[in-house]
């Protein structure tokens, strides 16, 4: 057993030593609580308390964001998309994270830390940390967010042939959105009034999400940079394409490493449109190279001042 498994392991025998009965006066308790949530909540939540099956949380969370979205985007979660996100898609400002956050501390029992919040984004991002809080388990590892400012400053590609709005990366791959907005270039003629995206260009949206995970610097070698200039797309397997994509679509943009061995990457990566598969590929290589170190002028002098000093005479008896 690892470390990490006897940690979450000795965490949930802490759990069930605290826990305390659910009674009568805990059920009305928390009935109150969630009086503005669906019935389907509140049942969920009660069977939680009574039960502790971890299966019963989703639909607690679910409806807990519901309660503070506003009434006109509550179908989205009703979609059951973990991608959505908690700010852009649903409207939720920090002020009213703290409530929701507030909320499922009281009906769950249990504490969330101002500092784990930031790296809940989006709603699978709150069912996967509640999960893991209620099994007693680490919470999983920190997600870096990028918005589409940081990544013109770390892309070599640029507009207007940059398709990605904003990433997400973490050790596990990369998430990305591109909003196809009908100002596009290559909507002028592809194709006469019936503009369509171009199913290459959202496998290069999908090669460029690859490029974006390896220069922030997820999979590279200890001590050492990948050269943003010697990034290059090598090949693309088992594409498929299910749906045409056309203005006004959010593409959905997801990939996995595979291999990851100098100078050859390889991931896996996949769109949706919604709930809808757009594209896959089976497999995207890119070829790349790591920077080269820079020598110290110093270090040079020292080694010219060397050469001009004559070479030592070994005197033997």
């Amino acid at each position: 057993m690892s470390n990490a498994d006897r940690n979450g392991q000795r965490s949930l025998e802490a759990l069930e030593a605290a826990r305390k009965p659910f009674t009568v006066g805990d059920e009305t308790a928390l009935r109150d609580s969630l009086k503005r949530c669906s019935p389907a909540t509140i049942e969920a939540a009660i069977a939680y308390r009574k039960t502790d099956e971890a299966s019963h949380l989703p639909a607690v969370i679910i409806g807990v964001i519901e309660r503070f979205v506003e009434a006109d985007l509550r179908s989205k979660l009703k979609q059951a998309d973990d991608e959505l996100r908690l700010v852009e898609d649903l409207g939720i400002d920090s002020l009213t994270m703290m409530e929701i956050v507030i909320l499922v501390e009281d009906v769950l029992q249990m504490q969330i830390n101002n500092e784990d919040l930031r790296n809940l984004r989006t709603v699978g991002n709150i069912k996967v940390f509640i999960d893991c809080k209620a099994r007693g388990l680490p919470p999983p590892s920190a997600t870096k967010f990028l918005p589409i400012e940081q990544i013109i400053s770390i892309m070599p590609i640029q507009s207007p042939f940059l398709f990605l709005n904003e990433a997400t990366i973490g050790g596990n791959g990369a998430q990305g959105k591109y909003k196809i907005t009908g100002q596009e270039f290559f909507l002028q003629g592809h194709f006469k009034d019936n503009p369509v995206m171009p199913a290459s260009l959202m496998l290069e949206a999908l090669g460029q999400l690859a490029v974006l995970y390896l220069l922030e610097g997820v999979s590279s070698e200890e001590g050492k940079t990948i050269d943003q200039t010697k990034i290059f797309f090598s090949s693309c397997e088992g594409v498929r394409c299910h749906r045409i994509c056309r203005p006004g679509d959010l593409l959905s943009l997801s990939i996995k490493p595979k291999r990851t061995k100098m100078p050859l990457a390889m991931f896996e990566g996949s769109i949706r449109v919604g709930q809808e598969k757009a594209a896959m590929a089976e497999e995207i290589t890119l070829t790349f190279a790591y920077k080269v170190a820079k020598q110290d002028p110093s270090d040079l002098d020292r080694v010219d001042d060397d050469k001009s000093q004559p070479p030592l005479t070994v005197v033997t008896a």
